[in-house]
């Protein structure tokens, strides 16, 4: 594996503080926060609880990352996945904290059976919502519609970054820096190494879309409990092929929502029109999956309205902002998270997060599963750590990891947790005066747990 930086087109970055030069300063904080997916929102939300000054930037007019705009729409990597009894609740701290807050604004669904374990959906406005009172409670400053477009680093020490709106440019000072962009942007910038995949091959996005008007009760009569499609769903999509719908994937999952007549579907498989894998880091390809998974979208759902039970009259309400993206760079970390390590089930005492979720991996014609029954791994706290650079640790799905393990490790109870995990670390190294690589992952652990984490 290792640097895949040269194979995709290759962009001026702006690194060294004289790329602050002649800008005006927008903050002087202990800590900045890129992104504000589950990852950002909970690292901002813990570390200006803790009480540190806290900048949290985000390119979007809201919160969510790929759980809102991509619309992946669900709380996955919450329960135990058996082939015998009920959902049981393995993973809880801030990701409980804020599924119980939806829940308490009719947010959340219960539980919903997928496959040999649970999850729940969630309503992406009241996400939002949520996540605007969380931060802006906490006092975290919020820059909302504002871009990284350049790193300040000196002798590998990070000390900020350049920002940019449409009221210009101009710099973030900071003690440390968390980068929750969900593609290892700040790392990337810097020059620190990255990987994309498994030698470049990387997990298909998907565009992800609710559809309304659907006679639920009928849907789930015909379909079944479980959100994951049975065999005659499969079947039947092979067949809608010959009529010359863009059906690539067979293997497809529809979701109960928090409103009703209304279904979640997590069912499109983007690929490039040429047949290739697409980098949605290069905006070229990233702009080719919106405009196929939205084609997509369409052809799924007049599958949809032909041939499920209770979706004849169906339509489409919406599809995500943009396409929902399960794998982009992972950081080349000072531990790694290895595929051994989540089919082992490995506990460890640097163990920072939890996951029972399982390996799933999404290519070709129908994702892979492979089930952790009963059980579940643990994350080391130094996964979050780019093996290079100073004063800053990443949060959400660019841990670095192996190609299958990050295909159990990415998804978003998971990726709040280790938002929690870096705000805690960060608590821990800036009172300590501590680099991140030198905190000890067993006292991270030990301070989640104390605040409710189950770890």
């Amino acid at each position: 594996m290792g640097d895949h930086s040269g194979e995709f087109p290759s962009w001026s970055l702006d690194t060294g503080t004289d790329a602050a030069a002649g800008l005006p300063v927008l903050a002087d904080v202990d800590v900045l926060v890129v992104g504000g997916g589950a990852a950002g929102v909970a690292a901002a939300t813990v570390c200006a609880e803790s009480g540190l000054s806290v900048v949290i930037v985000e390119k979007y007019g809201f919160f969510g990352g790929a759980a809102v705009a991509g619309m992946s729409g669900t709380i996955c990597g919450l329960y135990l996945a058996t082939e015998s009894g009920g959902p049981e609740q393995v993973v809880h701290g801030f990701t409980e904290r804020f599924r119980s807050v939806l829940d308490e604004h009719g947010g959340v669904t219960g539980p919903q059976q997928y496959g040999k374990t649970w999850t729940v959906a969630h309503d992406p406005l009241i996400w939002r919502e949520v996540a605007d009172r969380l931060l802006d409670d906490a006092g975290v400053r919020i820059l909302l519609h504002t871009t990284v477009t350049g790193v300040l680093v000196e002798n590998g020490v990070h000390t900020g970054v350049v920002v940019e709106s449409n009221a210009g440019r101009s710099v973030v000072w900071a003690a440390r820096t968390i980068d929750a962009s969900g593609d290892a942007a700040v790392v990337a910038r810097a020059g620190h190494a990255t990987r994309f995949g498994d030698d470049g091959r990387i997990q298909n996005p998907t565009m992800f879309f609710r559809i309304g008007n659907v006679d639920v009760d009928v849907f789930r009569e015909g379909y079944g409990a479980d959100t994951i499609c049975p065999p005659w769903v499969g079947d039947a999509i092979k067949s809608a092929r010959d009529t010359g719908l863009d059906l690539p994937r067979s293997h497809v999952w529809l979701f109960d929502t928090t409103r009703p007549g209304e279904l979640l579907v997590n069912a499109t498989r983007v690929v490039g029109r040429d047949g290739r894998m697409l980098n949605v880091v290069d905006p070229e390809d990233f702009t080719e999956a919106e405009i196929v998974g939205r084609r997509q979208v369409r052809d799924y759902t007049a599958f949809i309205r032909r041939n499920l039970p209770g979706c004849a009259d169906a339509f489409v309400v919406d599809t995500g902002v943009e396409v929902g993206i399960r794998q982009t760079r992972s950081i080349e970390a000072v531990t790694t998270l290895t595929n051994d390590d989540v089919l082992t089930c490995r506990k460890r005492s640097d163990g920072v997060v939890r996951s029972p979720w399982p390996i799933e991996m999404h290519s070709g014609d129908r994702p892979r599963l492979h089930w952790l029954l009963d059980d579940y791994y643990e994350v080391p706290y130094l996964s979050l750590v780019p093996r290079t650079g100073e004063n800053i640790v990443v949060a959400g799905r660019c841990l670095g990891a192996q190609h299958e393990a990050l295909a159990s490790a990415r998804v978003t109870a998971q990726c709040f947790e280790y938002g929690n995990a870096a705000a805690v670390a960060t608590v821990i190294s800036l009172r300590k005066d501590f680099a991140y690589r030198l905190v000890p992952g067993a006292e991270v652990r030990v301070a989640m747990r104390a605040a409710g984490s189950s770890i």
